[in-house]
C-alpha cells in the first residue's frame, strides 16, 4: 500500500495533508524517516510511526448506528440525507456501505461496513438470520394474525417465509398495539406490508436486531460507534474474514 494511502485510512487526513506531514519528516516506517507519499509499505507487517506514535491499520471497520427517521441506507443520494452523511471523515474514507437497509422512516440497529463478505453472508436468504422489529400498530393485532404470521403471509409479488409476532401491549381504547416481529428475509416494506395484509397499519418501526447484533439502548439517534469486541466476535458465526 501507498504510505499517503496508509495514513489517510488511519485518520491522519486527506491525501494532501498526508503529503505535508510527510515533508516535514513526521512520519517513520519501521524506525527511519520518509518523505515520499509514494513510499510502498506492508500495512499489516510495517511499524509507522507519527510523533512517536504507532499507527495500526484496520482493514475492515464495522459501525453500529442508530438510523434515525428521514434518513436513506444509501451511500449516495442527490436528494436525500444518507447514512453515510452521520459519519465523520475518517469513517467514511474507510468506504463503508450499510449491510441490507432500512426504510426512509424507520430507525434503529444499521451496520455499517467495508467488509463485502460479511455483508454478503448477513444478507444471504441461505443463513436465516433473524431480524427483530418492534411496531407501534393503527389496530389491534389478534391471535389470529400470529397464527397467519406463523403460517407465512402471501403478498401480490411474494409469499413471506413463516415470521414470529409478538404482542407486547394493547390498548382497546385507542385502538393501538405495540408488536415484537421477527422476520428472516428483508423484502421491500415487508414489514409494513405484513401488517397490513392483516388489516391494520404501522405507524412507527424500529429494528430491534439483526444476527447476533442488538441495538445498544445507549446509543442516541444518529449516533455510531465501532463494534465492541464481544460483537464481532459473535460475527464469527458467518465464516468470514472479519
Amino acid at each position: 500500500m501507498r504510505l499517503d494511502k496508509f495514513l489517510s485510512e488511519v485518520g491522519l487526513g486527506s491525501r494532501t495533508e498526508v503529503k505535508a506531514l510527510l515533508k516535514k519528516k513526521q512520519i517513520m516506517v519501521n524506525g527511519k524517516v520518509k518523505t515520499s507519499p509514494k513510499s510502498q509499505i506492508d500495512e499489516t507487517r510495517d511499524q509507522v510511526t507519527y510523533q512517536g506514535q504507532e499507527l495500526s491499520y484496520e482493514k475492515y471497520v464495522y459501525y453500529l448506528l442508530n438510523k434515525p427517521k428521514g434518513v436513506i441506507s444509501a451511500t449516495d443520494d442527490p436528494k436525500h440525507r444518507t447514512v453515510l452523511d452521520l459519519l465523520d471523515d475518517r469513517a467514511r474514507q474507510k468506504e463503508v456501505f450499510p449491510v441490507g437497509r432500512l426504510d426512509k422512516d424507520t430507525h434503529g440497529l444499521l451496520l455499517l461496513t467495508n467488509n463485502g463478505q460479511l455483508a454478503y453472508a448477513m444478507l444471504s436468504p441461505k443463513k436465516h438470520v433473524d431480524k427483530v422489529y418492534e411496531a407501534e400498530i393503527s389496530g389491534l393485532m389478534t391471535d389470529q394474525d400470529v397464527k397467519i404470521f406463523a403460517d407465512g403471509i402471501k403478498l401480490s409479488d411474494h409469499d413471506c417465509q413463516p415470521a414470529l409476532l409478538s404482542i407486547i401491549s394493547s390498548d382497546e381504547t385507542s385502538q393501538t398495539c405495540c408488536v415484537q416481529i421477527t422476520i428472516r428475509e428483508g423484502k421491500f416494506h415487508q414489514v409494513k406490508r405484513m401488517v397490513a395484509a392483516c388489516g391494520k397499519e404501522v405507524t412507527d418501526l424500529k429494528r430491534l436486531s439483526m444476527g447476533p447484533l442488538v441495538l445498544d439502548e445507549h446509543l442516541a439517534l444518529g449516533l455510531y460507534r465501532s463494534l465492541t469486541s464481544e460483537e464481532l466476535e459473535s460475527l464469527q458465526i458467518f465464516g468470514v474474514e472479519l
